[in-house]
């Protein structure tokens, strides 16, 4: 936790010295939005991260709830608007994906703490058990057995989270968003379970993302946390 507590902090000083970022509308080839392979929270724990963020004044920007809210496992391409079935690459990481994910359990994640950063608001997921790293590893190693090379580079994901809000245009309230941040940075979600693994396409509808899946891998059943 003290490694997402200085996170928090640096995220905090960067919104207060007007350092924010933000998307913009998704264009063919751009190196933000393209496929990606998610984990989405399920049962009430997504329902509590809805509601709080319905509770956030962030006009113009994309304030995530139900569906749309995920865990990123890994970015994989440019964006596409089109991803064909019979894609060559859709059908890679849809078979690097199931090989990774045999025989596997749901990944397990404890939700707490919202913290502001350069490019909108997140919720600290912190694994509670091997599953998301070991998914993560054997993913990687199925794209490079057939020769995919994704947006990641080989870079080793040390943070999950799940987004409620990207900035989407030039921040003008970063002090009310560092505020609200802070009246939730101690927020208790509780333990979500993640038992899907999804491929996925995000698509702007104008003010905010829609997830769309591609493919998915349920992750075998095992007891509740």
């Amino acid at each position: 936790m003290s490694d997402f507590s200085e996170f928090r902090e640096r995220g905090r000083a960067a919104l207060l010295a007007g350092e924010a970022t933000h998307d913009v509308p998704m264009v063919e080839g751009g190196a933000r939005w393209g496929a990606a392979v998610v984990l989405r929270p399920a049962g009430e724990v997504a329902g509590r991260l809805t509601d709080l963020a319905a509770t956030v004044h962030a006009p113009g920007h994309w304030v995530h709830g139900g569906p749309a809210l995920h865990v990123t496992l890994r970015s994989l391409e440019p964006y596409r608007s089109v991803i064909p079935e019979d894609d060559p690459l859709r059908r890679a990481y849809a078979a690097a994906l199931a090989e990774a994910a045999d025989g596997l359990p749901p990944a397990w994640v404890y939700l707490a703490g919202v913290a502001p950063h350069q490019g909108g608001v997140l919720v600290g997921a912190h694994p509670v058990d091997e599953t998301l790293e070991t998914l993560r590893k054997r993913f990687a190693r199925g794209l490079e057995s057939r020769g995919v090379r994704d947006l990641e580079y080989g870079r080793v994901r040390d943070r999950w989270y799940v987004s409620l809000v990207h900035f989407a245009a030039p921040l003008t309230n970063a002090e009310e968003i560092v505020a609200w941040c802070d009246a939730h940075a101690d927020t208790d979600f509780g333990l979500a379970e993640l038992p899907v693994a999804e491929l996925v396409q995000f698509v702007h509808t104008g003010a905010a993302i829609r997830v769309d899946e591609l493919d998915r891998v349920p992750l075998s059943s095992s007891p509740a946390r």
